[in-house]
């Protein structure tokens, strides 16, 4: 072999070897959020962005079904984490609730609490819906099967006496109920989620014409009581167009992985979610983003944190 031609080999040689090295380095890291009409969506999009380090780690905000799905999906290895309801991390980890009579999620941890999710009752103006008892006989959509909202819908129609077969639910995403109750096709939709709800923000401000229903009384007092991780909240006047303050409850949303991801990875991410860089994106991204904070963060864990995330609290003073 021509020594040209040999030096060549040579160098070929190390290229590939350093491209195999990079491409082991670099680790894939996917997020399951919810739909993409939702809030877990975009928020999950500018966390991905916010941690992923090029080189080294590239996350990516995948559109799911919501919590339950995410903590599936996250068990079974086809998610490295997932956004879920605070509630249904908790059911999962303990085998409790809807998650009775199946084995219990031990591998599941916490990284960041991120804020309060509304509980939002979306009526169509002129239905005759001003509390969720009005909500018998009418077209309801409930969210899809595998998400969160499916799950507290149960549980808020169980408080007023009702069950799937008191109304005439419908099973749709968010947007699909949204455009479905525009057309005149449905009633009425729940969705829990930040606000503003992208889908929800959408319909009202094409004037279709929509009203919140609050969710308070003494059906609602008697629920928090059994289920504390029911939250008082209210979403502000005019967060949606033309649509006043309402009394709701909230769960909070939660972003969770498994035990098996390494505590230098999960470290790395929880600096970089927090970081002053992403502060400002979060800020600016989304009207939830200014409630991503590392003092949010540790309240209401429900599970145990990831020892990655947990050495950065502990730093940070806020885990003792």
């Amino acid at each position: 072999m021509k020594l040209k031609n040999w030096i060549t080999t040579l160098t070929l040689a190390a290229a590939a070897i350093g491209l195999s090295g990079a491409a082991q380095a670099q680790q894939f890291f996917r997020i399951g959020t919810g739909g993409t009409a939702g809030t877990y969506y975009p928020v999950g999009g500018i966390i991905a962005n916010a941690i992923s380090q090029p080189g080294k780690l590239i996350a990516t905000a995948v559109a799911s079904n919501g919590s339950v799905a995410n903590i599936n999906g996250i068990l079974g290895g086809s998610f490295e984490a997932g956004f879920t309801q605070s509630d249904v991390a908790y059911w999962a980890y303990s085998g409790t609730g809807i998650f009775d009579g199946k084995p219990k999620a031990q591998d599941l941890r916490l990284i960041a609490t991120l804020y309060p999710e509304s509980i939002h009752l979306v009526a169509r103006k002129g239905a005759g819906i001003k509390s969720v008892a009005d909500l018998k006989g009418k077209r309801v959509s409930m969210d899809e099967p595998g998400s969160g909202t499916l799950v507290d819908v149960r549980m808020i129609l169980g408080a007023y006496g009702m069950t799937d077969k008191d109304i005439k639910a419908e099973y749709l995403k968010p947007n699909q109920a949204g455009d479905k109750l525009k057309d005149g096709g449905l009633d009425a939709f729940f969705f829990v989620g930040g606000a503003p709800a992208g889908a929800i923000a959408e319909l009202a401000s094409s004037g279709a014409g929509i009203e919140l229903v609050p969710l308070v009384g003494p059906e609602i007092d008697k629920l928090r009581k059994e289920q504390q991780f029911f939250t008082p909240d209210v979403i502000a006047a005019n967060t949606y167009q033309n649509v006043g303050e309402t009394k709701t409850i909230s769960v909070n949303a939660q972003l969770v992985t498994s035990a098996k991801q390494s505590e230098q990875t999960v470290y790395d991410i929880v600096k970089a979610l927090y970081s002053d860089s992403t502060r400002k994106t979060l800020d600016n991204g989304h009207a939830k983003g200014k409630l991503i904070t590392k003092e949010n963060a540790v309240k209401g864990a429900g599970i145990p944190f990831h020892p990655g995330a947990e050495k950065f609290y502990k730093e940070a003073g806020l885990l003792k």
